[in-house]
C-alpha cells in the first residue's frame, strides 16, 4: 500500500513537471555562443542542426574549455502545435526567467546556475528559421549578463579584424548602413544587438547570425529588393530579409571594435562628424541596456568600460546608403579611432 502510494506520488509529480526534466536528452553537443561555451543537450536532431546553424561547434578535441552555461531542450512528440506560432513573451522573478512560445513550448532560465531548460513541440523544433530569428536570439539576451557578455543595441561590421559599432535610435538607419557596407566589402557581424566581451584584455564583439532586416521605405536603395514587395512582418511594418554570411563559420569570427558610430539623420548636411565626449556615450549605451542583477553588473562593468574606452563619433547624415557607406569606411581607414 505504501509503495503504491510512492508511485502514484511520483506519477502525479511527473504529470505536473511542465518541463518534464525526467525526458531523456542523450544528444549532447558543445559551442561557442557569442564567446560564451555552453553545452547543449537534447532528444531532437533538429535543434542539434538549428543550433549548428547559430553557434560554433566545439570538437571533442577541442574540448578543454569550461562550460559557461547548460542548456537542456527537450521535444514532446505528443504536442501537435504548428506555426504561425504567437508572439513570444518573457518574465522574470530575480534570478529565474521564464520564456514562453507557444501554449506549451517555452523555456525557464535559472541565471545564479547559468541553467536553461526547455520543453518544445516537434513542429517547433523543426522550424529552423524560427530557432535562428526568435529563440537563440532571445535566449542569449536571456543568459548574457550571467555569463559577463554585454549586449549592445548596435549594428557590428568591420573590415578584417577591426570592427565599427553603429548605433542609434529606431529608424536611424543603422541595418541599412550596415547592408550598403557590405556591398562596399564589409563583413557584418550583427544587424541590431551586438554581444560584446573581453578576452585577453581585448575587446571583442559578437553577433548572431539574424539576416539583415530592411524596412520598405530604404529598400530602393538596393537591387535584390527593386521591383519586389516585401513578404515578412516585424512589429507591424513590412520588412525585408538579407542574408549577411557567406560561409556557414563566417558569422561565429568576433571582431574587435576601434570605434563607436551615433547616427542620425537630418535634412541637410550630408556628412557632419563630431567627436562624443564619454559623458555622453555612457547616458546613450546605458539607455538601451537591459536590468541585470548586480552580480550580472559586476561581470559586466569591465566589458562596459573598455567600450566607453573607445572613440565616439556623433555621425549627422543625408546622403543614401551607398554613399554614406563609402564615406564612413574612408573615414574608418584614415583613422577613426
Amino acid at each position: 500500500m505504501h509503495s503504491g502510494a510512492t508511485m502514484d506520488s511520483l506519477a502525479d509529480v511527473r504529470s505536473r513537471d511542465f518541463l518534464h526534466r525526467h525526458a531523456e536528452t542523450p544528444l549532447c553537443e558543445r559551442y561557442i555562443s557569442a564567446g560564451a561555451v555552453c553545452n547543449l543537450s537534447t532528444n531532437s536532431e533538429r535543434i542539434l542542426e538549428a543550433a549548428r546553424g547559430t553557434f560554433a561547434r566545439i570538437e571533442e578535441q577541442d574540448a578543454a574549455e569550461k562550460n559557461e552555461f547548460s542548456l537542456r531542450l527537450w521535444v514532446d512528440d505528443s504536442d501537435r502545435a504548428q506555426s504561425p506560432w504567437p508572439k513570444p513573451y518573457v518574465r522574470g522573478l530575480d534570478h529565474v526567467v521564464y520564456a514562453g512560445f507557444d501554449a506549451k513550448s517555452s523555456f525557464l532560465a535559472d541565471l545564479s546556475a547559468r541553467r536553461v531548460i526547455g520543453r518544445f513541440s516537434p513542429g517547433m523544433a523543426e522550424d529552423l528559421r524560427y530557432w535562428k530569428m526568435t529563440i537563440f536570439p532571445m535566449l542569449m539576451t536571456i543568459v548574457s549578463g550571467a555569463v559577463g557578455l554585454l549586449e549592445v543595441h548596435a549594428s557590428c561590421v568591420a573590415r578584417g579584424n577591426d570592427g565599427l559599432l553603429i548605433l542609434g535610435p529606431g529608424r536611424a538607419g543603422k541595418s541599412t548602413l550596415a547592408l550598403a557596407m557590405a556591398h562596399a566589402g564589409f563583413r557584418v557581424l550583427s544587424d541590431d544587438r551586438t554581444f560584446c566581451s573581453l578576452q585577453d584584455g581585448s575587446l571583442q564583439a559578437y553577433g548572431l547570425p539574424r539576416p539583415l532586416k530592411i524596412r520598405h521605405d530604404a529598400a530602393r536603395w538596393f537591387e535584390q529588393f527593386r521591383s519586389k514587395e516585401p513578404r515578412d512582418v516585424q512589429n507591424g511594418e513590412a520588412v525585408f530579409y538579407s542574408e549577411i554570411v557567406d560561409s556557414e563559420s563566417e558569422h561565429c569570427v568576433p571582431c574587435e571594435p576601434k570605434a563607436v558610430i551615433f547616427l542620425q539623420r537630418c535634412a541637410e548636411g550630408d556628412f557632419l562628424i563630431t567627436r562624443m565626449r564619454r559623458s555622453d556615450v555612457q547616458s546613450r549605451i546605458e539607455a538601451d541596456l537591459l536590468v541585470e542583477d548586480p552580480d550580472a553588473l559586476e561581470s559586466q562593468k569591465p566589458v562596459f568600460d573598455k567600450l566607453l574606452s573607445l572613440p565616439a563619433w556623433h555621425l549627422q547624415y543625408s546622403v543614401e546608403p551607398h554613399a554614406l557607406a563609402e564615406q564612413v569606411g574612408r573615414f574608418s581607414r584614415q583613422g577613426a579611432s
